[in-house]
């Protein structure tokens, strides 16, 4: 893991949702090369914490840099660097997979031989023409992996991406995440599995109420 300076840093970040607050002056920083796992009750503050760092929710206070430039503000010229695995598949159901990943290899001026290469990662290639409302649980998380990473992301960011995965299909996800970690990709995994955690990452911070209560 690289001892460079973080190309990610959360500053006293906070998030409320009326009079709940979600995120109470969180303080974290990733590196690139990182792991880095987050884990906590529901609604200790994971997934909002994802929202803020792909640009879905804007804090009310303090500060998120990505590479030293706000991400607020830079957000335009910084989304192309951040790939997601949302915690719910948000699939076009009645397409393929492979033209699902078509769709979004458009919008990021991705080869059509990527997608292709990122099928094979998550082994989808022999279902790739089926229709994805077909796809298992498990194989639909997977293509929502194989879709983040069709642009190369030097940030990925994951909510729950073994969840409805068998054991195997676990390990798979696993493995990808490591390779991605030694090629220097930066990596948040929110998580409810603590072997996992424990195994996978790097660090693993702890949210309680929106605050860190136990970095390691």
């Amino acid at each position: 893991m690289s001892q460079a300076a973080p190309i990610v840093r959360m500053d006293r970040v906070t998030v409320h949702y009326g009079r709940e607050t979600a995120l109470d002056g969180l303080t974290l920083e990733l590196r690139s090369g990182e792991l880095l796992g987050l884990m906590g009750p529901s609604g200790a503050g994971k997934s909002t914490t994802l929202r803020v760092l792909t640009g879905q929710l804007r804090p009310d206070s303090g500060q998120v840099t990505v590479a030293g430039r706000d991400l607020v503000r830079d957000w335009n010229a910084l989304k192309s660097l951040v790939g997601y695995v949302p915690d719910g598949d948000n699939h076009f159901v009645e397409f393929s997979a492979r033209r699902n990943l078509l769709i979004f290899a458009g919008l990021h001026g991705v080869a059509r031989a990527r997608v292709d290469e990122c099928l094979g990662l998550v082994e989808l290639t022999a279902a790739a023409d089926m229709l994805v409302r077909t796809y298992s649980l498990g194989m639909r998380r997977k293509l929502l992996l194989a879709r983040a990473l069709l642009h190369r992301p030097r940030l990925l960011y994951l909510d729950e991406p073994t969840a409805n995965l068998d054991a195997c299909s676990a390990e798979l996800v696993c493995r990808i995440l490591r390779n991605l970690a030694a090629e220097g990709c930066a990596i948040v995994l929110a998580t409810h599995n603590l072997l996992e955690a424990r195994a996978l990452c790097d660090r693993v911070a702890v949210l309680r109420r929106g605050q860190v209560v136990t970095p390691n």
